[in-house]
């Protein structure tokens, strides 16, 4: 089948447009014609291997599958399998229901493909921008054990609660992230459009202004021709430190840096954590190996230092190792989190013990996040009104004591 977006017009004479699978333009118009719709123009989405060059316009950017429409799919897809309805009718039931045209798009390929007789993971293997290998795997495990509804429902839970982990984040730190620039905005205004002229009245006084007075004029003065240069320089450094950062050793320093630091590094740690045990507790509870699972969290982790003790601790666990011993050997891994892991590899309840070290270390990340937003709050505050009281008290202290001579 084709995708084919059309416009036209419905009984009532308003207008409508959309998109409709069918073997051709005729089956399309006629499909239309038994919904009441009126077709004025008709033509066929180009797929992403005719497209070309055009993948590089606006459209591309524009119609991307987001991370909320994904989630929305799977625990809607879960709901029509768990219901017993054959995978290729819940497919054809999702396209009818999303909104999206990239989600939609996408639905449609996967549920020719298993039409066509591939298997759903491998379907879903065609799209691996949006299908990450996490869902790949899990889905091919829950089509493997019979249990895919199952398996969708944990998929979208976890996908769910990583998005909310990272909008409480996100949300957290958007005030003081506007705090700090417009505060730095102010103080550009005044040291390079307010103070120049205030200032101004200073040059025919024969005396010598206070030191304070003569470093805010200097640093007024070198901004107001060195603005441009600093940008320059700005963007250079930013430049070379991404390029640097995406090297191996740039992004294992990096991460490591991070971690070091004295407030962030424990929130990034603890979030890293979180991400490992939530992921690796998801992949092993879903029936995914042991071996796989540890590949796919690698990927998951988004910390360069992790990735290599989880690369390590994977070797180790083929060679008939534990999963804890290595963990606790690089010192990377805080020693609750092994000594959890361990527990539940003894007892055999490793996957409830990391999710619980899961939601642990989550509320451990809110709480600290939390905790960092209200002291930096006034702490940039402070700062902000200490520096723009200096450059007041700059100014007026030539002003005072020309007071006291003319007295």
């Amino acid at each position: 089948m084709a995708l084919y977006n059309w416009n036209g017009y419905t009984e009532k004479g308003k207008t409508a447009h959309g998109m409709i699978d069918a073997t051709s333009i005729r089956e399309a118009k006629l499909k239309l014609r038994s919904q009441g719709v009126f077709v004025s123009t008709i033509a066929e989405e180009m797929s992403v291997q005719t497209q070309g060059v055009k993948n590089l316009s606006l459209k591309r950017f524009v119609g991307r599958v987001r991370h909320e429409d994904i989630t929305v799919m799977t625990r809607q897809l879960s709901t029509l399998v768990g219901a017993s309805i054959p995978l290729v009718d819940s497919l054809s039931a999702l396209y009818e229901q999303t909104e999206s045209p990239a989600m939609k798009r996408t639905v449609a390929q996967v549920r020719d493909c298993v039409n066509e007789g591939m298997s759903f993971a491998d379907a879903l293997g065609q799209h691996k921008r949006i299908f990450p290998d996490l869902y790949i795997n899990m889905v091919r495990s829950g089509e493997a054990s019979g249990a895919l509804d199952v398996v969708l429902i944990r998929l979208a839970d976890f996908m769910e609660g990583q998005h909310r982990l990272r909008a409480k984040v996100g949300a957290a730190l958007v005030y003081p992230l506007v705090l700090f620039f417009v505060s730095m905005g102010v103080l550009l205004f005044l040291l390079t459009s307010v103070v120049p002229r205030v200032v101004g009245m200073f040059d025919n006084m024969n005396q010598v202004l206070p030191l304070p007075t003569r470093i805010l004029i200097g640093v007024s003065d070198f901004l107001g021709w060195s603005w441009w240069l600093l940008i320059l320089i700005a963007i250079v450094c930013g430049f070379f430190f991404v390029r640097w950062k995406r090297t191996e050793h740039g992004s294992m320093r990096f991460d490591r840096f991070k971690m070091r630091l004295p407030v962030y590094g424990r929130i990034y740690k603890k979030i890293s954590v979180a991400r490992f045990a939530r992921t690796l507790g998801t992949l092993l509870s879903s029936g995914v190996p042991i071996i796989d699972s540890m590949k796919i969290v690698k990927t998951v982790v988004q910390n360069r230092v992790m990735e290599d003790v989880i690369e390590d601790a994977s070797t180790d666990v083929m060679e008939g190792s534990s999963i804890a011993a290595p963990l606790k050997k690089s010192g990377v891994f805080p020693p609750i989190i092994t000594h959890m892991i361990a527990t539940g590899e003894k007892s055999g309840t490793l996957e409830e013990m990391l999710m619980k070290a899961a939601d642990a270390y989550e509320e451990d990340v809110e709480t600290a996040v939390a905790g960092l937003t209200s002291i930096l709050e006034p702490v940039m505050i402070i700062i902000m009104g200490i520096m723009v009281g200096s450059i007041v008290l700059a100014i007026l202290l030539p002003m005072l004591e020309m007071s006291t001579i003319v007295r």
